[in-house]
């Protein structure tokens, strides 16, 4: 597709949504930056034109449906808004974190795309971008509520994927690895399975290979100009990853049964 019309991004107070407001600015779009408080994303316009983009700030909360607007003439909207709970062992989750993470992971995203699915076919056509999670790819020890919020973005993305065809609006599935991120650094900080006696071994062992995770982080706008990339290919795939990673996790998973991809991570793991 071509870099033209209204681009409307969640979540661009930081992160991840941040760097890819500014990307899709710099590509030609007239980006919207969405977020629950415009005042974090006051200097964006700014930053915005100074990459000869136009960009303006507004308010949506995804979990406040009447905040949830979207313009005629849209094109893309990029569902990146997400929040992450501490991670506990699926016994002691509390059912609230469950509840949390799917209100903002997946209803959001459901009502943001419901509402902008008109705009888009009025439009012709255009992408629904969804950022998930590389994670839902493995089985991910303490992150059962996080990974199954993504998991059903995904399935609703693969959905899409048939009913939109016939009006040209695409669907782009993002699974980043590490980005180099709050959300990031903060959950290393809530692998709150290390409190239980007997999960205390396995959340050591995955709080131990962070070091290598944070050693293999990817900038933000590195991630940002591959998601850019993968919304203005036409003939692209569903997923995509964003960085070295995720990239080789995706490309391992598309060649590999899935019981052969599982235990080879779960003996990476230290389990089975």
């Amino acid at each position: 597709m071509n870099a033209e019309g209204i681009a409307v991004v969640t979540g661009a107070s930081r992160g991840i949504g941040r760097a890819i407001a500014l990307e899709l600015a710099a590509r030609g779009f007239e980006v919207v930056a969405t977020m629950r408080d415009p005042d974090a994303g006051a200097v964006l316009p700014d930053e915005a034109r100074a990459r000869g983009g136009t960009l303006r700030v507004e308010r949506l909360d995804v979990t406040d449906f009447d905040s949830i607007v979207m313009p005629d003439g849209l094109r893309v909207l990029v569902n990146n808004a997400g929040v992450e709970r501490p991670h506990f062992p699926f016994e002691s989750t509390p059912l609230d974190d469950w509840r949390a993470m799917f209100e903002t992971n997946v209803f959001g995203v459901v009502e943001t795309t419901k509402r902008a699915i008109p705009r888009l076919r009025a439009s012709g056509g255009g992408v629904i971008c969804n950022v998930t999670s590389s994670s839902i790819l493995a089985p991910v020890p303490f992150y059962a509520n996080y990974r199954a919020s993504k998991a059903a973005v995904s399935a609703i993305g693969e959905t899409l994927r048939a009913e939109l065809a016939p009006f040209g609006i695409r669907i782009v599935e993002i699974m980043p690895g590490p980005i180099d991120t709050d959300m990031l650094a903060n959950s290393e900080h809530e692998m709150r399975a290390v409190e239980h006696d007997d999960y205390r071994p396995m959340a050591e062992h995955m709080m131990a290979s962070r070091q290598g995770v944070r050693d293999s982080t990817t900038p933000a706008a590195d991630a940002a100009r591959a998601i850019a990339d993968a919304i203005l290919d036409d003939d692209g795939p569903l997923r995509h990853g964003c960085d070295p990673m995720a990239v080789g996790l995706l490309d391992a998973w598309r060649v590999t049964s899935d019981e052969q991809m599982m235990r080879g991570m779960l003996k990476g793991m230290g389990i089975g």
